[in-house]
């Protein structure tokens, strides 16, 4: 890697994967391409570890000449693709953005990218694709984890949109021979998300005194990832990850979103405790429509093969976001925009 774009990259898990690969990669150059839409924002950016060597580009990954701009005057060799519409309420309210960013967007970057990589050795390039456990579907409490070979289920507009930009980049390595890798990730979390996931969200609300909303029964069960953890191994798949190849990436914590609700709300209630506690908060609200029940993620592969694993438990990964989000108020007020925002 000398010069890599980051799709995305003033997003949630895309901020963080900059700070991290500013970190251990000290003669990397990044180019960020972004379209800031409400979940980016220039504030994840601020005080990089080394901003000599980032370059931030404003533009849509849907425009395929800024795409062909970008990988050429920047001499790209690798690319790490974050850009993604991922909110699965907002895709049942309006699926178009979905369709356009995440499959149209994903097919630009592979058709340009298979344009100018063309002529270079296959070990010279990357094309790093960052995609979901939602793509898989749903579990049973009595079905095995989700693998690299589970078939695709999706079930909401999001996840569909997501198999479909999944199946364009392993459709270019098999057809073109562009030198691929893919990740599904399970549910990230941690500083700089912004808050409409369930666990910044919570933390938001309570602080706010406002209700904490839990879809039905709250026994939904997500696979939760630290997101220092899944830049660590994304990074592992750039560098030692086979051509052609997914990998899952888990955090191996998996309890009912209820019970996440309560971690965080113990958390608060000894970090800044208030008169009761923030449980009494908890309301909960009608299941939405097409809710997965339970995601797990099966993480040997890529265990065995590369030797990466999660490094935080959940409740150490929560302590470290709650107090985050605590000691940056001033990043939640600045990225809120109340029209965007659906709590």
């Amino acid at each position: 890697m000398k010069s890599v774009l980051v799709t995305g990259g003033a997003g949630f898990i895309g901020s963080n994967f900059i700070r991290y690969l500013l970190e251990v990669e000290p003669n990397v150059k990044i180019v960020n391409l972004d379209a800031l839409t409400y979940a980016g924002s220039l504030a994840n950016l601020a005080n990089l570890p080394d901003d000599t060597r980032y370059i931030f580009i404003q533009g849509n990954i849907c425009d395929i000449h800024l795409v062909e701009a970008t990988l050429i005057d920047h001499d790209i060799d690798t690319i790490v693709h974050f850009a993604a519409e991922s909110h699965v309420d907002r895709s049942i309210l309006k699926p178009d953005p979905f369709i356009q960013s995440n499959i149209v967007g994903t097919f630009n970057l592979l058709k340009t990218a298979h344009t100018i990589w063309n002529k270079k050795n296959q070990h010279e390039v990357r094309f790093h694709h960052i995609s979901t456990d939602e793509v898989f579907g749903s579990l049973s409490s009595e079905d095995p984890a989700f693998s690299e070979t589970t078939a695709y289920d999706p079930r909401s507009p999001y996840s569909a949109s997501k198999a479909a930009s999944d199946h364009l980049v392993r459709a270019y390595y098999h057809t073109y021979g562009l030198p691929i890798t893919i990740t599904n990730c399970s549910n990230n979390y941690g500083p700089y998300q912004f808050p409409e996931k369930l666990i910044p969200l919570v933390i938001f609300n309570a602080l706010q005194l406002k209700p904490l909303p839990i879809y039905g029964d709250g026994k939904q069960i997500r696979d939760w990832l630290y997101v220092q953890d899944h830049c660590e191994a994304i990074h592992l798949v750039l560098k030692n990850g086979k051509l052609g190849e997914t990998y899952n990436i888990g955090g191996e914590n998996h309890p009912f979103n209820i019970e996440v609700v309560n971690m965080i709300c113990e958390i608060l209630d000894e970090l800044k405790p208030i008169s009761k506690s923030y449980s009494s908060l908890i309301h909960y609200v009608p299941d939405r429509p097409g809710h997965d029940r339970r995601y797990a993620m099966n993480i040997e592969k890529i265990k065995n093969e590369l030797g990466w694993f999660p490094k935080h438990n959940l409740s150490d990964g929560l302590r470290k976001t709650v107090e985050w989000y605590l000691a940056n108020q001033g990043w939640v007020q600045s990225v809120m925009l109340e029209d965007n925002y659906q709590n």
